[in-house]
Formats: C-alpha cells, structure tokens, sequence
C-alpha cells in the first residue's frame, strides 16, 4: 500500500503539491506500524527514512529535499532556501518557502498541522501548532513571514489537518489557567470535563479563530480526530494512555512545483 494523503481543494494548484499524510502506506512495525515519518522516535532509522521518501515521492520531490524542523513549541519561523541534513536541522516550529522543489514537513501526534499557501506569488508555509505554539503566536507568525517574502494575506489559503479534539483533550487548571491569563474570552475554547477541576480543550477551534482574526483569503479544517482514529493517526496521548513506549508522527507537507 502507497501512502494516502489528505488532499484539500483550498490548496489544490498547477504550482503546488500538497498532503496531510496518515500513517497508512509505510513500512514501519510494531507500535509505530506504517507511516511514522519522525526521526525522534524510537523507530528504526531506515525504516523512517524509507517513509519520508514515499511522501517525497508521492509529493513529486527528491527524497532529500523533504524537510522538517526541530520542534520546540515556539513561534518561531524559519526561512527555508534550501534541504538540510535531519541532524541539522534549526529549531522553530514553522517554515516559510519560496524555493521550488523543496517540501516543507511538520511532524504532529496530536499537534495542529498547518498549512498555508499563495499560489500567486508563489510563497508557501507550513506551522506546528501545539497549545504552546498556538498561544504563543505561531500562527500570526508565519503569516507575517509569507508577507515578508511576497505573500498577500488576502491571497493566502491556510488548512488545519488532523489534531486532537475536544472531547479527548482533558485538560489541568493549570492548562486552562495559561489560556485565560492572556484573554479571558479564551474561556470560550474550555467545556466542563467529567473529572473535577478539569476541562475539555478545544485545540482546533482555538487554531481556527486564530486564522480567521488574520484575515485570510480562506481557512478550513479538516475537523478529524488523531486520538479517536487509531488506523489513520499516531496519537501522543493515546499512546500514553495505553502505557505505550513511544508514538509514530504522520506528517503534513507542502511543496511548490518546478516551474
């Protein structure tokens, strides 16, 4: 079996490929079984490597020139101009790209994938947007760098691919507490949660409001569950709540054609 990607018409163009892959079509066994694209998991190293290359060539771009960062939780966001070596790649949680020929990869178990494209102007993104990330401003981070590279806001499609949903992402006080600290009116992505002082995070709806106040030409979300769906997705939480060693990552990408 070929991997089997997630394909949106919000960035569907004769410039772009795209994907929000799932774990189906890899190589990879045991608890990470099939598409596992993440190096700082414990899977076999060839066995990942052999993955990323069915999505680079599923995406119709050399094997080395997928990409991916060290992911810290951060707004930060890197300018891609060329492939690097996965032992060095920089620390930052989203990538912006204007080079044709170069895949941008963001690695999720749980985490938002985003992905973000100008077909026109010729300037992609794509952003990791874990709950840190996300408060942090990952987002509006990214967008600012497609702006600095050419990129017009109103041009700009964004797709929020497979993540956590609210009724499997319970959360502490403490969690909610950092949320309502920078404005109150995030009390709005909190629901009351079967076990006390506890709440239900609404990580996709926080993303998504968070792509609308920017003013885009169109944002959408997949509104699929990575916790719910094990045949499809890896999940950090899931895995540890079923006591598991370690977790797969699936993979979103995002590459503009040669011209």
């Amino acid at each position: 079996m070929q991997p089997r990607p997630i394909i949106l018409q919000q960035l569907d163009s004769d410039k772009i490929a795209h994907g929000f892959f799932t774990r189906e079509g890899g190589l990879s066994g045991g608890i990470h079984a099939g598409l596992n694209c993440g190096y700082g998991s414990d899977d076999d190293g060839v066995a990942v490597r052999q993955n990323r290359a069915r999505v680079s060539d599923t995406l119709g771009v050399e094997a080395d020139k997928l990409i991916t960062v060290h992911q810290i939780h951060s707004a930060d966001v890197i300018v891609a101009e060329q492939a690097w070596q996965p032992g060095e790649a920089p620390r930052g949680d989203a990538m912006v790209c204007t080079t044709p020929g170069l895949a941008l990869g963001i690695l999720t178990a749980d985490c938002a994938p985003v992905l973000f494209a100008d077909a026109e102007a010729g300037v992609i993104g794509a952003a990791h947007a874990g709950w840190k990330g996300a408060l942090a401003g990952v987002l509006e981070a990214t967008v600012r760098k497609m702006e600095a590279h050419g990129a017009h806001r109103g041009r700009i499609a964004a797709v929020l691919g497979p993540c956590i949903a609210q009724t499997s992402y319970q959360v502490g006080p403490e969690f909610r507490a950092a949320f309502t600290a920078q404005d109150s009116s995030h009390e709005q992505y909190f629901a009351p949660s079967d076990k006390a002082e506890h709440h239900q995070f609404d990580l996709a709806g926080f993303v998504m409001s968070r792509l609308q106040r920017l003013g885009l030409g169109q944002s959408h979300d997949t509104a699929l569950d990575t916790y719910a769906d094990d045949r499809r997705f890896y999940s950090y939480r899931r895995s540890c709540h079923r006591d598991e060693s370690d977790y797969g990552r699936q993979i979103a990408a995002i590459t503009l054609l040669p011209r």
